[in-house]
């Protein structure tokens, strides 16, 4: 996941697709609010961990340390702009 554009496909598709969802009234609030929770705790962390293991910035064993608070404004560059 080294391209850029396909990382920001692959961060923003899923919430357009939760909030289209929840618009449409095809989820109720309370799945909605647990598949944003899962958005911003599981699925960002796997792939801004993804990211930055691809581009050997860090090891592949260490994806699961993204979800600690400060670690993606650490990598903020190598992440949104490089």
């Amino acid at each position: 996941m080294k391209n850029l554009f396909t990382f920001y496909i692959l961060i923003l598709a899923p919430l357009g697709i939760l909030f289209w969802l929840n618009k449409s009234d095809l989820i109720n609030g309370t799945l909605f609010v647990g598949l944003i929770i899962f958005y911003a705790l599981i699925y960002r962390t796997y792939t801004d961990g993804k990211r930055l293991a691809d581009k050997n910035i860090i090891a592949k064993k260490d994806i699961w340390k993204m979800i600690i608070p400060g670690n993606r404004l650490e990598h903020f560059k190598e992440l949104y702009l490089k």
